[in-house]
């Protein structure tokens, strides 16, 4: 029931004036089909002018609150929708993404993010240059966390939902720098894994879909790691998630041959916990 009012939400165009609607002054039936044909052509174009962005759907505040509410309920019950978190983290954001965007405007490195857009996608990589660089550098240790883990950053979804097409570029750059996190933090893709990655991003970023994650990702966990997370790997990603700082603030693309380490240590994250994740 929840996913077809997702559905209905989604796809209910926004009333206009003239739109035909009961008790509207629509076009009457007796007018020239030409008339009726120009009508549809300026509602066309109007409905063009509320897209800011390739791919965004415009959506009243209570459409967000279902496709939150929903997007939630699916998200909790199998972690590994990402269509689903990523619904999450678009209609939930409206104040986290601004504070993020802020912080990058007024970071130089952020600031030419913001400027030149750029894109982690297989189409942006030189996965061979990459594969050849010195072990523990990003661009090695990055490529090996996607072939290990057998993901890839053609994966993330773009955002359909923010409506302010800056901010849409802001959480689509967070959602690609996401392996970049699970590298930095040496973490894998297990729930255990994301988990940790979740409480460092909460704390970073604000987005209530990272502390939701973060909150309940643990419930599918067994009582041995839950008692790693607890007292190892939880206080740690708390730590060097206040310490660090803004992840959307690097230039990653333009750090491959930079060492984790370094890396690491310039933006204040601390060296993970001698755990087995």
């Amino acid at each position: 029931m929840v996913l077809l009012l997702l559905r209905a939400a989604v796809r209910t165009p926004l009333l206009r004036a003239g739109s035909g609607a009961p008790g509207s002054a629509g076009v009457s039936r007796s007018e020239p089909r030409a008339r009726h044909g120009h009508g549809q052509q300026q509602q066309q174009q109007q409905e063009r002018c509320y897209r800011l962005y390739p791919g965004h759907i415009p959506t009243s505040p209570l459409q967000k609150a279902l496709l939150a509410a929903g997007s939630a309920a699916m998200a909790l019950y199998d972690p590994y929708r990402h269509d689903m978190v990523a619904v999450l983290g678009e209609t939930t954001g409206c104040l986290a993404l601004p504070n993020l965007r802020d912080k990058m405007r007024h970071h130089p490195e952020g600031y030419r993010i913001l400027q030149e857009r750029p894109r982690i996608r297989l189409s942006t990589l030189d996965v061979s240059r990459l594969r050849g660089l010195p072990d523990g550098s990003l661009g090695r240790e990055y490529i090996r966390f996607l072939e290990d883990n057998k993901v890839s950053p053609d994966t993330r979804m773009p955002a359909k939902f923010v409506d302010d097409e800056e901010l849409a570029y802001v959480i689509q750059r967070y959602r690609e720098v996401h392996d970049m996190m699970h590298t930095l933090l040496g973490m894998p893709t297990n729930m255990l894994g994301e988990v940790v990655v979740k409480w460092f991003e909460a704390i970073q970023t604000g987005l209530p879909m990272c502390v939701l994650g973060a909150a309940f990702g643990p419930i599918h966990l067994s009582a041995r790691k839950l008692q790693v997370l607890a007292t190892e790997l939880v206080p740690w990603a708390i730590r060097s998630g206040r310490n660090a700082s803004c992840i959307l603030n690097v230039y990653y693309e333009q750090r491959w041959e930079q060492p984790v380490e370094s890396l690491r240590e310039e933006i204040g994250i601390f060296p993970p916990p001698a755990v087995r994740v």
